[in-house]
């Protein structure tokens, strides 16, 4: 990376303000003094440097709806895209939403890998891919580094799932690590020049990351060039001295880590050196320069970039990641043409886009479809202002009277945080009934850390916590109602105690466990459908004087009326047998993907595989929905016409779904990750630990690589997607850095074409994957239109890391490179030597 005038400006800015700082200031500095901030040095003109969580929104410092931010769709979405351009968009809309909110840096993006479809934030990360995730990582960081802000690229390295994440040893051999885990980062440092980089919680082959000294000091910075700042994942940090020296810049969350005072005490012992410390801060100081909060120091953006309609481009982003991996002729269509078409050349009318004959008629069904699963849990959360769900996107699109709805099955079949039908808000008071604080909660689920309390609010003073509001009920019924967390509450319903006691779930030491643990029911009461009742939950604050880090969490619990599921599915049948359409939308649940916990199996919940059944059964013109962050089995998929999947697709996702059935926006998205057949397809189906360890046992053969080469064959390849409009490859030239594929628009509308290249070697002679992808690109093309794509073949998809020597060895000798429409789809072939 040129060092440009500017750039030399802010070094010397930066190094006047290190020599300025005494010891104790500069292992303050490294220190959080809080949940999400770093300290202001007044006497060097430094502020306060802000981070918040994304990666799809900036929920700021506070977990809270009163300051709403933009929710869009999940990473893997935004990978199914295939284009680093449209992440770049995204980058910049998040930029704008950092800098409304005061936010410096945003701790995102995971650029973890799709090692296991059980991983609990799979919907986090983008690929099971290192090349892909890479190229759309690289065009995330750029956009929002672009409008000013800073980017924390996670989690370095080997956090691949959440089962005890805090202390797992991933044991990974030296090939994979550097071919698959660590490939990622690296592209995103040469290419995109991260101010920021998170290390994991876990061990990578014995050594905690945040005490890595190989892979952060030697690899990272000595070999990649990185010149950010490290930046622990939280409560990662657990040694001073091993952290300091194995290159963890800061500690977080303050204000009690193991940096400021122990760190100012272990150079005084001698056992850290100062010059240790200094090469933190100076990483420090450069970033509050590159973001402006440095005084003296030009930022490395000056102009705030021109505003970006979010709504809009969240709708964008949304459409183009839906991936549509069926699409079969409609009832009484002809049968010829190119399966999976939209509207092909021969004039065949295939399920997708929906006929909108005047008079045509659609059936939706499904509970997700009024309650749509937009974003994931854990960290991913934001609070957008408003969402868009199918229901409310086809209301608004169709014709009045030709829309039905049935919920059909509800997924979410126990207790969870109170959401729909509740107003609440958070009540703070100290021993005497007092009120010291209040704050709106956007569900009924308490998650402050550290300092994020409501204004007046302190934990010191803090006696209870009462989250009070009215539930008008959508239903008549028996409601049930409940707790999650550790400690004494009272829960009461219309003004009547209805539970008084304390509550222990498993580890009781551990409050993790119990938040995101099973819930607990504690009462039921009839309510009627539209009668407003008055609720509360009131829980006492315990004594954390003695705690290094300061935490509230709970959830006040609500479950519907549960009527019969086949009561439910016979609904939606008759709902779908009048219709000339069913539309059925499935889903996971907040239980089903999160951080804090991996998944079990890839089951869809409740009986959603027996609803879509029943409803295909009955309606041979079926469209199956799938909201869901990351696969699940569809052993259904044969029998209806079309499935859609649209992952968790932001705030915007019916809006843009109304778009894409109906024909104004073309499906987009290609498979980012391979999509199993069954559960027991998946080339790792364990990510338990055993005795601490986890063994990367597959080595190079995850995702596609696996199926490959066990010769499995997937519900949906890797790559794979269907448009409105059908394709033909014409032409493929080939370089050794280069490959030129014309490609032509053979149907009556426009679209988007993604040309993927792989390469597969001639000859076995050293172990490889059987294929690999070495580049793709996206291109657009009305009706009968040709266009030419060069696509780079780089340097790195022809080498193999050499631990030997410690070094990248190119591997000569023939391949065959192919064009294709997805990993098991290669159109044109070409050889090429080296």
């Amino acid at each position: 990376m040129a060092v440009t005038n500017a750039d030399q400006v802010r070094n010397d800015v930066v190094e006047a303000a290190l020599g300025k700082l005494d010891l104790d200031t500069k292992a303050r500095l490294l220190a959080g003094q809080d949940m999400w901030s770093l300290p202001a040095v007044p006497e060097i003109g430094l502020k306060s440097l802000v981070m918040s969580d994304g990666p799809i929104g900036v929920r700021g410092v506070r977990w809270t709806a009163d300051d709403p931010s933009i929710a869009l769709p999940s990473p893997t979405a935004l990978a199914a895209a295939w284009d680093p351009a449209l992440a770049r968009r995204a980058g910049r809309l998040l930029a704008q939403e950092a800098r409304r909110k005061g936010v410096h840096v945003l701790l995102a993006p995971t650029v973890n890998l799709h090692r296991s479809p059980l991983g609990g934030r799979h919907f986090e990360c983008y690929s099971e891919d290192p090349y892909l995730t890479g190229a759309v990582g690289s065009g995330y960081v750029n956009g929002v580094q672009d409008g000013g802000v800073g980017t924390t690229v996670k989690h370095f390295v080997g956090n691949d799932a959440e089962t005890e994440r805090f202390t797992v040893d991933s044991v990974i051999a030296p090939r994979p690590l550097r071919e698959l885990y660590l490939a990622p980062f690296e592209a995103i440092v040469a290419n995109a020049h991260p101010w920021g980089i998170m290390t994991a919680y876990n061990q990578v082959n014995g050594v905690t990351m945040t005490e890595n000294t190989h892979l952060v000091n030697e690899v990272l910075r000595a070999e990649w060039g990185f010149d950010g700042y490290n930046v622990s994942d939280w409560m990662a940090a657990r040694s001073t001295t091993g952290d300091i020296l194995g290159g963890l810049d800061v500690a977080m969350p303050g204000p009690v880590t193991v940096y400021g005072t122990p760190l100012a005490d272990a150079v005084r012992s001698g056992e850290v050196p100062e010059s240790a410390v200094d090469e933190a801060v100076r990483n420090v100081l450069r970033l509050a320069a590159r973001v402006g909060i440095l005084e003296g120091a030009p930022a490395v953006v000056g102009e705030v970039p021109a505003p970006i309609d979010g709504q809009a481009l969240a709708r964008e982003l949304a459409a183009r990641g839906f991936v549509l991996v069926r699409n079969e002729a409609a009832p009484g269509a002809a049968a010829s043409g190119t399966p999976g078409s939209g509207t092909a050349g021969s004039g065949e009318r295939r399920a997708l886009p929906l006929d909108t004959t005047a008079g045509r008629t659609v059936a939706l069904i499904g509970a997700a479809a009024r309650d749509a699963r937009v974003l994931g849990g854990g960290s991913a959360t934001v609070f957008p202002e408003r969402i868009v769900s199918p229901l409310d996107g086809l209301s608004a699109a169709l014709p009045a009277g030709s829309l039905t709805y049935a919920v059909g099955a509800d997924p979410s079949d126990e207790l969870s945080p109170a959401d729909k039908g509740f107003e609440l808000r958070a009540i703070c008071r100290d021993a005497s009934g007092a009120v010291l604080g209040t704050g709106t909660l956007p569900t009924g689920q308490v998650q402050w850390i550290g300092d994020d309390l409501p204004e007046g609010a302190a934990y010191e003073t803090m006696a209870s916590i009462e989250v009070v509001g009215t539930f008008v009920p959508r239903e008549s019924g028996e409601h049930a109602f409940g707790t999650r967390g550790l400690g004494a509450f009272t829960l009461a319903v219309a003004g009547e105690v209805r539970w008084d006691g304390v509550q222990q779930m498993g580890n009781a030491a551990d409050p993790f466990e119990a938040f995101f643990g099973a819930p607990s029911e504690r009462t039921r009461i009839a309510l009627t459908e539209g009668e407003a009742v008055e609720v509360s939950l009131t829980y006492q604050v315990p004594d954390m004087t003695a705690l290094p880090l300061k935490a509230i969490m709970f959830s006040f619990l609500h479950l519907g009326p549960q009527r019969s599921a086949d009561e439910l599915i016979a609904e939606a049948v008759e709902a779908a047998r009048a219709a000339d359409t069913a539309v059925v939308v499935v889903a996971t649940t907040e239980r089903v993907e999160s951080e804090g916990f991996d998944r079990k199996d890839l089951t869809l919940p409740g009986r959603q595989d027996d609803l879509v059944r029943a409803v295909a059964a009955v309606n041979p013109n079926t469209v199956v929905v799938v909201n869901a962050g990351s696969p699940v089995e569809l052993p259904w998929r044969e029998d209806v016409a079309a499935v859609l999947l649209t992952w968790f697709p932001g705030q915007e996702g019916g809006a843009a779904l109304a778009d894409v059935l109906l024909g104004d926006a073309e499906p987009g998205g290609r498979l980012p990750t391979t999509w199993p057949a069954e559960f027991a397809d998946a080339p790792v189906t364990e990510v338990v630990p055993t005795e601490g360890r986890l063994e990367y046992g597959e080595g190079l053969f995850i995702g596609y690589r696996a199926y490959e080469k066990h010769g499995i064959a997937p519900a949906f390849p890797f790559g794979h997607g269907l448009g409105y409009t059908d394709w033909a490859y014409e032409s493929l030239e080939v370089t050794p850095g280069s490959a030129r594929v014309r490609v032509t628009n053979t149907g009556t509308r426009p679209g988007r074409e993604t040309v993927q290249v792989y390469l597969a070697p001639t000859a076995d002679t050293v172990e490889r994957p059987a294929s690999w992808l070495a580049g793709f690109a996206s291109v657009t093309a009305g009706p009968g239109e040709s266009v030419e794509v060069e696509i780079a073949l780089p340097e790195r998809a022809f080498e193999i890391w050499d631990q030997a020597s410690r070094s990248w060895q190119r591997i000569g000798g023939g391949y065959e490179v192919r064009a294709s429409r997805s990993h098991g789809d290669a159109r044109l072939t070409a050889t090429l030597e080296l």
